[in-house]
């Protein structure tokens, strides 16, 4: 079995009427305020499962991640501000990014033994595999 990406709405706000709807804007829904989700791999060892997302711009702390009813649920904001102020203007600029992710865990996973990492942009997990799912090398039988 593999992972599968959860989405909790399948379409987006890909499928409007018209390319702006007002409706859609003032519920928040609009195609300004979408969060982008970052590229993702998936790779099945004998063993585990290792998921990079491609992340850049984070820091370590910018990262929630947790387990629930069978889902990797992985969240990041980040924001920055800058502010300068001159004799005759002032400027200020900010900055927010965001995304949230999904995975609904295969059964084979051990969600006792999941593990992280974040480094150079990439924020990296290992997902070991139970006892019962990993590949055993063939047991020969003698018949008596």
């Amino acid at each position: 079995m593999s992972l599968v990406k959860f989405n909790r709405k399948p379409w987006g706000n890909l499928v409007t009427p018209d390319f702006f709807n007002s409706d859609d804007f003032f519920n928040g829904g609009s195609w300004l305020n979408k969060i982008e989700e970052p590229a993702m791999n998936v790779k099945e060892n004998d063993d585990n499962f290792e998921v990079e997302l491609a992340a850049p711009g984070y820091d370590k702390k910018d990262f929630n991640v947790s387990v629930e009813n069978g889902c990797l649920n992985i969240s990041a904001e980040n924001s920055n501000s800058k502010e300068e102020e001159e004799d005759n203007y002032s400027r200020k600029e900010f900055s927010y990014t965001s995304f949230k992710k999904s995975l609904r865990l295969p059964e084979s996973v051990s969600d006792e033994e999941i593990k992280a990492a974040y480094k150079d942009g990439i924020l990296k997990f290992k997902l070991a595999k139970k006892e019962s799912a990993k590949k055993h090398e063939p047991k020969t039988v003698e018949i008596n």
